[in-house]
Formats: C-alpha cells, structure tokens, sequence
C-alpha cells in the first residue's frame, strides 16, 4: 500500500542537504539530525530563534520515531527554500504514523501531534520497503540585499 499526501516537487531554488542510504555519512542519532540542520541553517542567515527551536524540535521527533517505530533510520535530508526549510525522515516501517487523541495523560505519543502543529506541511510516502515523511517548516528568511546600482 503506498499512502500519499500532496507531495510536492522540489522548488526551483531549494538547496538539499543530507543523507540517504549510500554515500555520504549517514546520520543514526537525533542529535547527529539537528547538527546537520543547524549547519543548513547557518547557511541562511540569521532565523528567528523560535523557527530554528520548532525545525530542530520537529528534527528530534520524526529521527526519534523513525528509532523507536520505524524499524530504524534507513535516510535523513534537509531542503532549504525560500520560504521554508523542509526535513526528510525515512525509515524501514511502512506503517503510517498514529495519532491518538489522549483522554488521560500516559508517557509518550506526543511527538506526531507536536510535529504536525509546527508544520507548514507533512507527507508521508508509505510502501512496504519503509516510509518518508517530509516536514516542512516556515521560515522568514532575512531579505536578500543587492548591491546598489552603478552610477
């Protein structure tokens, strides 16, 4: 079964960063995850601190979950566009994310709801080698500056 959600194609203009299952290092820790987006994050500039603590929270739960439900991390990546910063999570796990509507407080299971209340948009790409779930995230990025014209 392939579950799908209004996926779209790369913007033209978007930077990648990141890992997949070959080539470069891969990343196996949520730690290991936010570094990578830090790093493409310092590439844009100074962010608002409350977007660069949502694109490094909504890291640390899909690597968490990928972890813990998924079967394991089998790829990691990060786009960068103009208007917002998107984190691919894949994993062995072709099942779908849950989530659970609470009625009484129990440990654990908050991480899914959290990620989809900070997310512009979320996919998930399900098939029965594994899953992908991009997060996409808004960002104001400071505006570009021209130089100013010849005289």
């Amino acid at each position: 079964m392939n579950t799908r959600s209004d996926t779209r194609s790369r913007t033209p203009g978007t930077e990648r960063y990141g890992t997949g299952n070959a080539g470069a290092p891969s990343v196996r820790t949520p730690a290991q995850a936010r570094q990578l987006v830090r790093h493409a994050l310092a590439a844009l500039g100074p962010l608002p601190p409350s977007q660069v603590e949502d694109l490094l929270l909504v890291t640390s739960e899909l690597v968490t979950n990928a972890q813990r439900h998924g079967g394991g991390l089998t790829g990691f990546g990060i786009g960068v566009g103009r208007d917002q910063v998107t984190v691919s999570v894949s994993d062995a796990s072709g099942d779908t994310p849950l989530y659970e509507l609470r009625g009484e407080l129990r440990p654990g299971g908050f991480g899914w709801p959290i990620v989809l209340s900070l997310c512009r948009e979320v996919t998930v790409d399900a098939g029965p080698d594994g899953k992908t779930i991009r997060a996409a995230v808004a960002v104001d990025r400071p505006p570009e500056t021209s130089p100013p014209p010849p005289r």
